[in-house]
């Protein structure tokens, strides 16, 4: 009787002569020999756009209240390559500070957007005497803002904080990233350009300018001003007016801003490495004076 008689009762006596260890050689000799598995094809892989890294963000303006949108980086999206000594990020495949102003395009109100909503009704008042009655719009943009896209909306930032008086820190903080667009478009200008020559030297000018403005005032703000300021702590605020002071040939100063970093308890490794190096480029930058 075979071992497994009865399974017909379950509907599987086709497999009554099985046997419990069957002989796996046998099986083997005619297995037909297994075929290599097909290399999967390799997709290529999508070119990352500028345009694919932003999105439209809502906003109201605190002057007139009216409701916009404007570009924004996704910040998830994007990857920090390097820092340049005065902190100016760098990432790829977009230069975020091209978005960080945002402008109203109904009034003109206009301001690096950490400071946006941050508005007293006097300076509204100033802002809608002096800027909105005067104001003729946004120049149309593409789906991302070329450098002088962005420049235009800088010196719009710019002017609307002189005009409601805002703190030194906002001046300065807007002219450093100013300037940072300036060096931007440098580095970026393309090499083929009619008069590129004197081109690099205007944007290396305007650059300097700006610079020098904000290191006179995020000086001056630091002895009048909390912290943290433009959203950076004492330290970080000490090593940046250091490096604008080595940038603007003010030696003295900017060593005696580094050594208030170097000399701190509470600075950081980190801050600290950035604080040697930038004394070494003081070292560099005086020997090249003297020679």
């Amino acid at each position: 009787m075979s071992l497994f008689h009865g399974l017909d009762k379950f509907g599987l006596g086709k497999l009554e002569k099985m046997d419990v260890f069957e002989d796996e050689t046998k099986k083997e000799k005619h297995k037909e020999p297994e075929k290599p598995a097909p290399v999967p094809e390799k997709k290529p892989v999508p070119e990352v756009k500028e345009s694919d890294l932003l999105f439209d963000k809502s906003y109201t303006c605190p002057v007139c209240d009216m409701a916009f949108r404007s570009k924004m980086v996704k910040t998830g999206r994007v990857k920090l390559l390097s820092q340049d000594t005065d902190l100016r990020p760098n990432y790829k495949y977009v230069d975020s500070i091209k978005y960080d102003v945002l402008v109203c395009p109904g009034c003109g109100y206009s301001s690096l957007s950490r400071f946006f909503k941050f508005m007293m009704p006097s300076q509204a008042k100033l802002i809608t005497e002096n800027i909105t009655r005067n104001f003729r719009g946004l120049p149309e943009t593409g789906d991302v803002y070329t450098y002088d896209d962005a420049i235009g909306r800088y010196q719009l930032a710019l002017a609307n904080a002189i005009v409601k008086k805002a703190k030194a820190s906002e001046k300065a903080y807007t002219c450093l990233k100013m300037a940072w667009l300036y060096r931007g478009k440098a580095e970026t200008l393309p090499k083929d350009t009619p008069g590129y020559d004197k081109a690099i030297s205007e944007l290396k000018k305007e650059e300097e300018a700006l610079l020098n403005n904000a290191y006179e005032g995020f000086s001056d703000a630091f002895s009048k001003e909390d912290f943290p300021m433009c959203g950076m702590d004492e330290l970080t605020v000490t090593y940046l007016v250091a490096e604008l002071a080595r940038r603007a040939g003010d030696y003295e100063a900017s060593s005696r801003w580094i050594s208030k970093v170097l000399t701190s308890r509470n600075a950081s490794e980190r801050i600290k490495d950035k604080a040697r190096n930038v004394k070494e480029l003081i070292e560099k930058d005086r020997e090249k004076e003297t020679n």
